[in-house]
């Protein structure tokens, strides 16, 4: 497994960096497009639909949708943003009341719509971001990452106290304290190099507090997801890493929120 999981890093993680970072314009709506076509084609399976044909059409209809936004200009749409926002504000309900609530969304079809407002928004700010530079995209990534890093390493060495027991039994409240101690020191250290000043920094700090937050939100929200479904990894795409979705899963919650913040309209 471990050999498996570096074979596919070894040849993932330079094309990811060399898509988001090498392309631009159109061929990076494409590619950031693909990736959420991918995790769309694993949602509809979280989403419970098992008919090949049907998870077809449902994915062809995603396309469809972003190709009406992108016609539309995908980086100056910002409702598909403020749907996230609303729509997280769901996610984190529901997240917190599993299972006493499920029965508010575990059709088939309320799964599908919750991927509209998961998905659409995470692909809009891609673009949204990029568009502004690669410097802020590279920002939320990082911020991401060391989230993720600062939590696996904090919640190993003092874990106690559990996040969400019934949807996520390895994540703890200081697993959280250690990912915000880790990108409170990457913020400042953006701050530093991007010469924001003080008052710019301490805007910068508090972005990330809330972003950091968040993207713990959208790794909680795919993990109840999957308890529900009763599956280990969103697919098996990612030999080693199971799927797309299992890579993304906090970036989906991040990136909406960062781009709508970068827009100040927060």
């Amino acid at each position: 497994m471990l050999r498996q999981r570096i074979i596919t890093a070894a040849w993932l993680a330079p094309l990811m960096l060399a898509g988001l970072f090498g392309l631009s314009g159109g061929a990076f709506v494409l590619f950031t497009a693909l990736v959420v076509l991918l995790a769309g084609w694993e949602w509809t399976n979280l989403a419970g639909v098992e008919d090949r044909d049907n998870r077809i059409l449902l994915v062809g209809a995603l396309a469809l949708l972003m190709a009406v936004i992108w016609a539309m200009g995908a980086s100056q749409a910002s409702w598909p943003l403020w749907l996230a926002a609303i729509g997280w504000l769901a996610n984190l309900y529901w997240v917190v009341h599993y299972p006493e609530k499920v029965h508010q969304w575990q059709s088939t079809r309320h799964r599908l719509a919750m991927g509209l407002w998961v998905l659409v928004p995470t692909w809009v700010g891609f673009n949204l971001l990029r568009d502004t530079g690669a410097v802020w995209l590279l920002y939320v990534l990082l911020l991401v990452w060391c989230a993720d890093i600062g939590a696996y390493f904090a919640g190993r060495a003092f874990g106690k106290r559990k996040l969400a027991p019934r949807v996520s039994p390895g994540k703890s409240w200081e697993g959280v304290v250690g990912g915000m101690l880790a990108t409170t020191l990457l913020a400042l250290l953006f701050a530093t190099w991007q010469e924001l000043g003080f008052g710019g920094g301490v805007v910068l700090v508090m972005a990330t507090w809330l972003v950091s937050l968040v993207s713990v939100l959208g790794d909680l929200l795919e993990s109840m997801l999957k308890r529900l479904r009763g599956i280990k990894d969103s697919s098996q795409l990612l030999p080693g890493h199971g799927g797309v979705l299992d890579r993304i899963d906090s970036l989906t919650a991040a990136v909406p929120l960062f781009a709508l913040l970068s827009l100040g309209v927060l």
